[in-house]
């Protein structure tokens, strides 16, 4: 009865995006309200706090169209800014089941975006939902012990993974080790040490610069804050246990914190928010690259197709030219192209290709 009920709403709304013509039904509910949109992701932001002197949190309530995340997933969020759409990836704080989307921002010098958001951001504004991506989630089975580290604005997608593990009664051990500046900056300290003072399962340490008080560790992550988290990395048993304990690791941070985490837990799954490092020494193909909507061509030079298209004074949307946010994504109607993060060479006819990313393999032509 569901399904049939689910199929005649769907061969309704078919219907009505026929007689509502090239627009569509979305075009014309958005004009009521700009979340009614059955075929785009949005949200409307219901509450904004200043919760440290350099983040906002963000409270979104989502339309309908959002399929929702997976704790620890980004998602790329897109406001618009003196007339252009800005899309970056952020990684909710909230439990993948909760009805509301919580987002904190923090604040990078000379950040477009999240200085928009901290400064701008109000209830009522309405943001994109453009996908959502990622896989650094929980253990698909269960595992007696998990280790979480974050430092800075890389705390968000690990409080996602501990709301989440508090929803569904985790009764396993949680370690959560936290890096910020200072006690001021840290996001989420009250609720963290809430937390921890009510489920015995669950150790929380803070680590601020020498120059704070209040800290739980001194100095940078290594062997001596495992030891005072009381994380065993040894498969040695103690007394009386016969298997050892199955543990997962998690860092998301500063690239400084992830490759020293790993030093000490190399099976650790690790997230980093400043944008990969990729290899731009490539020598130029030589080849023709042809802007087609533009009546644009270039030579060659070797660099992304985003970076020649703006030597040439075009100007494609773009977000953090991290390879994630795919609001730069453009039709390649001809040629190949090379991923210059993966080194992977794609010569179909015709694809959707993220331009921030790939450089020309010879001749290539372009919808932009």
């Amino acid at each position: 009865m569901f399904t049939q009920t689910v199929t005649r709403r769907g061969r309704r709304y078919a219907l009505l995006e026929l007689l509502a013509g090239p627009h569509g039904v979305d075009r014309f509910t958005e004009l009521v309200d700009p979340t009614w949109t059955r075929g785009e992701a949005r949200a409307r932001i219901v509450a904004v706090r200043h919760t440290t002197p350099r983040s906002v949190t963000l409270t979104l309530e989502p339309n309908r169209a959002f399929s929702g995340f997976r704790a620890g997933q980004h998602i790329n969020l897109s406001v618009e800014i003196d007339g252009r759409r800005r899309t970056r990836p952020y990684s909710p704080a909230s439990a993948e089941t909760d009805r509301y989307i919580e987002l904190t921002v923090g604040r990078h010098d000379g950040g477009l975006v999240s200085n928009f958001l901290f400064e701008r951001a109000r209830a009522g504004m309405v943001v994109g939902l453009d996908s959502v991506g990622g896989d650094f989630t929980l253990p698909g089975s269960p595992v007696d012990q998990i280790l979480f580290i974050s430092g800075g604005s890389g705390i968000t997608p690990v409080m996602s993974m501990l709301r989440t593990l508090r929803v569904q009664r985790y009764a396993g051990e949680i370690v959560f080790i936290h890096y910020a500046r200072s006690a001021e900056e840290a996001c989420y300290r009250a609720e963290l040490a809430d937390i921890a003072g009510v489920l015995p399962n669950v150790t929380v340490l803070q680590g601020y610069s020498a120059a704070s008080a209040g800290s739980d560790l001194k100095g940078r992550f290594g062997a001596e804050h495992l030891a005072a988290a009381g994380f065993r990395r040894t498969s040695s048993l103690p007394a009386g246990r016969t298997t050892p304990k199955s543990q997962a690791v998690y860092v998301c941070g500063p690239p400084s914190l992830t490759e020293a985490v790993r030093q000490h837990c190399p099976n650790a799954i690790t997230e980093s928010f400043v944008p990969p490092v990729f290899d731009l020494a490539a020598e130029s193909s030589g080849g023709r690259v042809t802007f087609a909507n533009s009546g644009v061509e270039v030579t060659d030079d070797g660099r992304p197709l985003l970076d020649q298209a703006e030597a040439a004074g075009l100007t494609p949307e773009s977000g953090c030219r991290m390879g994630i946010c795919f609001s730069c994504t453009r039709r390649k109607t001809g040629g190949a192209v090379r991923n210059v993060i993966t080194g992977a060479v794609s010569s179909a006819e015709e694809e959707d290709v993220q331009i921030c990313v790939s450089a020309p393999v010879g001749d290539v032509a372009l919808s932009l």
